[in-house]
């Protein structure tokens, strides 16, 4: 599908297309890729890292990766980048909480305006397919940053109605925490272990383990099975905080602090309200929008089974849990990298 295609990647000096960038020109044969994001610096450092990757890996650094500045808000800027371009992956947000909580109009410009920005640009600049990312916190949204990734959710999905005559594909990958990423649990606990004390939130509390990779994976599978307007949710294991704490240091104490303001006690993925249009295959769930009765097509559903009416796909009640000695393991392979991600 990307042999000599030309990929976009918006918001692509995160901690996403950091790894979605390599992994792709490792696989396959693309022509080009281009890294569009407004952070120069950010762009300088990346181009860096992937010189270093391409000269290891043979490839072309300077035939093969492009980057462009520019932000998803400028709507002309994203049309000139778009010229020629097959596929986009559309990775900028505003999205940590408590800044979204206090700039909400700043929020709204990036998650919304800047998602019907990407869509008008690629409906009118024919290209050929558009996978956005999303979070857990757009299913039953308790803060800003949920309630406009549920808002831009709902634009791509009804962006396939408006470009059926353009034949561009929207959809959607959707997923928790990322082991490893910057500000998370993990580099949270590892960075405190010489002060033998960890703070728990709650000790019920539960959350989903991804890898970026694992990440990556998904997106290039939406593409290969996109028809346009699905939802795609991997299937992955959960873990208590407390657990991963225990993990990372036995002998450390722990004080709870209870949950901060927009913070939910488990992740939910899938909810119930979504049930009815969700179907599960071996290793995904594949949310169908209700819109022009599109839950119905079978070339959308292929050969997923429907979940029962009450399903919801939350941290809490996975069948699917990370055993402490995986998650040690991971950390020692992945040390230099934490906090990083």
């Amino acid at each position: 599908m990307f042999e000599n295609k030309t990929i976009l990647i918006t918001g692509g000096t995160g901690s996403f297309g950091n790894c979605f960038v390599p992994m792709t020109l490792k696989k396959f044969n693309i022509k080009k890729i281009i890294i569009f994001s407004r952070d120069e610096m950010k762009q300088w450092e990346m181009a860096k890292k992937l010189k270093d990757f391409c000269a290891d890996n043979g490839i072309d650094f300077d035939e093969k990766v492009r980057f462009f500045i520019g932000d998803v808000r400028d709507r002309e800027r994203l049309y000139r980048s778009m010229d020629g371009v097959d596929y986009v992956v559309h990775a900028a947000a505003t999205k940590i909480v408590p800044t979204a909580e206090y700039n909400p109009f700043e929020c709204i410009k990036t998650n919304i305006h800047g998602a019907m920005n990407i869509i008008d640009a690629c409906i009118d600049r024919d290209v050929k397919g558009v996978v956005a990312l999303s979070t857990d916190k757009a299913s039953s949204p308790i803060n800003l940053y949920g309630a406009t990734k549920l808002c831009s959710d709902k634009l791509f999905v009804a962006g396939n109605a408006y470009s059926k005559e353009h034949s561009c594909k929207f959809s959607v990958v959707r997923y928790g925490n990322v082991m490893g990423s910057r500000g998370s649990v993990i580099p949270f606990f590892y960075n405190l272990k010489e002060k033998g004390e960890f703070p728990i939130t709650d000790k019920r509390m539960t959350r989903f383990m991804i890898t970026l990779e694992d990440g990556v994976n998904l997106v290039w599978h939406a593409f290969k099975d996109m028809v346009g307007g699905e939802i795609y949710v991997k299937k992955i294991p959960s873990m208590r905080v407390i657990d991963l704490a225990s993990a990372i240091d036995p002998t450390a104490k722990h004080s709870f602090v209870g949950i901060r303001p927009g913070e939910k006690l488990h992740e939910q993925m899938i909810g119930h309200e979504d049930a009815m249009s969700t179907y599960e295959y071996d290793d995904y769930y594949k949310i169908l929008p209700v819109i022009n009765s599109w839950d119905e097509d079978e070339n959308r559903i292929k050969n997923g089974k429907k979940v029962k009416e009450d399903f919801i796909y939350a941290s809490d009640n996975n069948k699917e849990w990370m055993k402490p000695e995986e998650l040690v393991n991971w950390i020692e392979k992945n040390i230099d990298k934490l906090g990083e991600i």
